[in-house]
């Protein structure tokens, strides 16, 4: 990752209704990947015993809870401060990227708002979380996914984090069809394309993490799915569609 790439300013948004406080520890070690998050907000109602488990957190890690009561009986009103602020946000051009921590699909307008204006923008949440707002996102990762450092110390066989089988990947047709095109698209004459590129064509055509299929790197993924030929030279990595190695 480049200088500029890190140094980008990103607005990490949480619904703390709808996000693990468990998992924020990770969260914002997956955030700090892409940028700095100068801006720390977590919404909800501090009132309700529901969100008992973020008080520690949020002073652990420098969040601030922005308070909104539920204006109506089994209504959740933080949705809509946490649109408000994005928009202001979005109108100050004080951030580059935002990370929105939620499971609810009512942000996925929000979303697309802010990829209008070129803005990235990171989603974390459960697997629970609807196709819409996980399709939005310029990269959705489940937080299930995001594995605690001193997990993989442990041993301990973690289900959610088991890599998919071949067989698995081969019928995920939308899967096969994003990386068959992305290799065709970045691949020379010879069909090789440099991983690299690959994964910034997947960038351009979907929200795409490989974790969320068990798998940590891109690489990993596309070896497991054994429908393309993996080369590495030296610090590179090269792919090429089985179909394609006769010609």
């Amino acid at each position: 990752m480049t200088g500029p790439e890190v140094e980008r300013r990103i607005a990490l948004l949480i619904d703390a209704d709808n996000a693990p406080a468990s998992k924020i520890d990770v969260i914002l070690a997956e955030v700090a990947r892409h940028g700095v998050a100068n801006v720390r907000r977590a919404y909800g109602d501090w009132k309700s015993s529901h969100l008992k488990p973020w008080e520690a957190t949020l002073h652990t890690y420098a969040i601030r809870p922005i308070q909104q009561f539920a204006y109506s009986r089994g209504k959740n009103a933080s949705d809509m401060a946490m649109v408000i602020d994005a928009m202001d946000l979005l109108y100050a051009r004080t951030v580059e990227g935002f990370a929105i921590v939620s499971s609810d699909a009512d942000f996925t307008p929000l979303v697309m708002r802010l990829l209008t204006d070129g803005m990235k923008v990171y989603g974390f949440g459960e697997r629970k979380t609807p196709e819409p707002f996980v399709n939005a996102c310029s990269q959705f990762t489940y937080v299930e996914g995001l594995v605690q450092p001193s997990a993989d110390a442990s041993g301990a066989d973690d289900p959610v984090l088991r890599p998919s089988d071949s067989k698995k990947l081969r019928s995920d047709t939308r899967l096969v069809q994003m990386l068959r095109n992305a290799v065709d698209a970045a691949s020379g004459d010879d069909g090789w394309a440099n991983l690299g590129g690959v994964g910034s064509q997947i960038g351009n055509q979907a929200s795409f993490d490989p974790r969320n299929h068990g798998y940590r790197k891109l690489s990993d993924l596309i070896d497991a799915t054994e429908l393309f030929e993996v080369k590495r030279q030296n610090q590179m990595v090269l792919v090429r569609d089985k179909r394609k190695s006769g010609r």
